[in-house]
Formats: structure tokens, sequence, C-alpha cells
């Protein structure tokens, strides 16, 4: 399932020729006292991947707020603290997807260094996220290296002193989001995982060139394609939480400063994208790169 991928922290990432000037797209739109730049990201990438430039440099020095999609507590307690306790009730990890899928996913489970028996008792959905963790980790992608986890240092410590960071979301209604999924689509998931799994690096090399090169198009086109991600599933992970966006930051303008907003690409790309809803409301949101 190639949206899934895309959707979690990115996914997946991979180390390949990018272009000779990385130039990922962004976009702005304000009033008199208000500007927000819009900036897509990719949140793992592969280590010195090179992506930022002397444009974004410059947003950099005159934005006073960052605003990402959620805070990423440093402290694993506190992440745990977050996931849902063990079920020794669920049925096993490999009854949960077709017969043709069980294979790669044993797989799957024992090349992350895993058995079966510790995601038994975990949700459909947190074994998907362990096993996609391991997947990550065999490519090379490094959430270390990802755009928001180099963006906020630059707005904790600085030659003016700390500026704000925000976030649009925490990471407990984040999470919410997959819990309160149902176990058929949970289910879906992690078989999409599975069966994609194969096709995982060369999907996101085109998915980091097209970024990389600033082609929302090529982004939306993916994401369009892409039948797994059903209208159910298309409804609450991208479209519900683009018009919650959109709401802020709409509401953003009424208070004065430069704000850079970073969110996955995906985001930012095709007919439900935040751009797109903020015109629909009478927006007005120019690319400048």
């Amino acid at each position: 399932m190639k949206w899934f991928r895309r959707l979690t922290a990115a996914l997946l990432s991979l180390i390949l020729a990018a272009p000779a000037a990385a130039s990922p797209a962004m976009w702005k739109f304000g009033d008199a006292d208000t500007t927000i730049y819009l900036y897509g990201t990719i949140h793992a990438l592969p280590a010195n991947f090179q992506w930022r430039d002397a444009k974004l440099e410059k947003v950099l020095e005159s934005a006073d707020t960052l605003v990402i999609e959620t805070m990423i507590d440093k402290d694993p307690a506190a992440i745990a603290k977050l996931m849902p306790p063990p079920d020794p009730t669920l049925p096993p990890i490999l009854d949960r997807v077709p017969a043709k899928s069980r294979p790669p996913l044993a797989a799957m489970i024992a090349k992350a260094g895993l058995s079966p028996a510790q995601l038994d008792p975990m949700p459909t959905w947190q074994a998907a996220f362990y096993l996609m963790g391991a997947m990550m980790r065999d490519i090379g992608a490094e959430r270390g290296a990802g755009v928001e986890q180099n963006l906020t240092p630059v707005f904790e410590s600085g030659v003016s002193g700390p500026r704000k960071i925000e976030a649009l979301e925490t990471a407990a209604s984040q999470l919410k989001l997959f819990e309160d999924l149902s176990e058929a689509d949970q289910r879906e998931l992690l078989a999409g995982l599975v069966d994609g799994s194969g096709d995982a690096k060369r999907d996101y090399a085109k998915m980091l060139k097209a970024w990389a090169s600033g082609d929302d198009k090529a982004i939306a086109k993916s994401f369009a394609k892409d039948e797994d991600l059903t209208p159910h599933l298309r409804e609450v992970l991208l479209k519900k939480r683009n018009e919650a966006w959109t709401v802020w930051l709409k509401d953003r303008l009424d208070k004065p400063g430069t704000v850079l907003v970073a969110v996955g690409a995906g985001h930012l790309a095709g007919p439900m994208s935040v751009q797109s809803m903020l015109a629909a409301q009478g927006v007005k949101v120019e690319r400048v790169r």
C-alpha cells in the first residue's frame, strides 16, 4: 500500500541521486501584517541528503514561528505511554492478513528481528508501525535526517534566541486517527504494507525525486493513482486533517508575524491540498518556488 508508506512519517526513504540543487516546493499567503509560508516535507531522509537552499534560508531568517504537524517527545518512555496496552485476546498477527500475505509477513517479522508472538498482542495498526520502522532502518532512512528534525533546532536556538514552535496536532491525536480505524481498515494497512514491500524502494525513489524537484503535480498524481487509498481512508487521513489545518491557518492570519508551516508534501498536492481548500475560502495562495 504505497500511500501508507508515504503518510506514516514519510515512511520510507532511499539514498539516490537527487537533483543537483534540490528545491522542494513552497507557497505563500498572508495579509497586511501576516505572512505564512507552506513548505512540503519528507519526514525521514537519508543521512546527508541536501535539501536546504538559499530561498528557504531567507524564510528561516525572517520567520518568527515554525509550525509542524506534531511535536515528537524525545523521551521514549513518554512515547510508550501513548501506546495501547498489550491485548492477549487479539488473534495471531499472521491471521490478520490474507493467506497469500502470510509468508511475506512472516519474513518481514523475522527480518525485523522480531517474532510473531511479540506482535500478536498489539493492535493491527501498531504492529504495522513496528514493521514500518524496521523497514525504514533497513533502507537507511533516518527520522533524524528528516526535514522537521532539522528545522526545529533552527528555531530552538540562534543568534536572536529561541523562537516559537507550534504543532497542528498532538502525538496522541495522530495515533488516535489509526486507533479509530475499523479492524478491517487496519488489516488493509498491514496487508498493503506487506504486499507493497517489494516495491518500496522504487516507489519512494520516485516520490523523493518529485519532492526534491518541487514537482507537486507528480506527487499529486502518485496519490491519485493509488488505488489502495480507499475513499474512507482518504477522507480520514487526508481530507479531514487538511480541512482542520485550513481552518487553523485562516484563523492564524489574525495574528501578525511570519510563519513557516512545514507539513508532509502529500498534504500540499492535488485537489484536496491545503492550498486548494484555502483558495475555496477566498484565500489567495501563490507558489514562490
